[in-house]
């Protein structure tokens, strides 16, 4: 059984839209592209061994506009993200699109029955990264094994969220966790069974 990952940059207020810069992605009018610039760096430096586990080479589910972005910019700095060019990088979309990334599978048509077979296969851990719609799908439908979250202290008001309408009770249990000087919280969660309710203080 492969365990999915969802990996992501959020802010206070849940927004994980274009953390990383003003084009990476503007649409409804997102005004804050590259929200997390200010503190990444210091962060990044703190934070050495949880970065080193993102950055990872393991086989990707991209949403397809996440896809876009990371199809353009990473063939090109691929030793920004050593082998990254090796593990398979699949994308969900139902359009046609050209397979400019080596290694690409798109899926569609029935994609719940494709993530399935993909966790239930052989192979990396998979890791989504940003693909708000996909993530959120997932989460939906239980399918997200981890959380790893890079927390900033911003909030933003605006933006593609995370959790967004759909996302299903459940539990989480902290496994891994560091503050950096500059207030980013880098939390990883494993799903851990249902909600659990009561009363505080009987």
């Amino acid at each position: 059984m492969r365990k999915i990952i969802v990996i992501e940059f959020i802010s206070l207020d849940g927004v994980i839209q274009a953390p990383g810069g003003p084009e990476e992605d503007k649409s409804s009018n997102f005004r804050y592209g590259g929200w997390t610039a200010p503190y990444f760096y210091e962060a990044a430096e703190e934070a050495g061994e949880f970065m080193q586990k993102n950055m990872e080479a393991t086989d990707l589910l991209l949403g397809k506009e996440t896809y876009k972005v990371f199809a353009e910019y990473w063939p090109k700095h691929s030793d920004e993200w050593p082998g990254i060019n090796d593990v398979t990088k699949y994308f969900v979309s139902d359009n046609p699109m050209e397979l400019t990334w080596v290694n690409s599978e798109q899926i569609k048509g029935d994609v719940l029955a494709r993530i399935k077979e993909l966790k239930t296969g052989t192979g990396t851990i998979i890791k989504v990264i940003g693909s708000s719609k996909l993530a959120q799908t997932l989460l939906k439908n239980d399918l997200v094994d981890e959380l790893w979250l890079m927390i900033f202290p911003i909030t933003l008001g605006t933006g593609k969220r995370l959790f967004g309408e759909g996302t299903i009770p459940a539990a989480f249990t902290l496994i891994e966790s560091l503050v950096t000087s500059n207030g980013v919280l880098f939390a990883n969660y494993k799903r851990s069974g249902m909600v659990k309710t009561g009363t505080v203080g009987a």
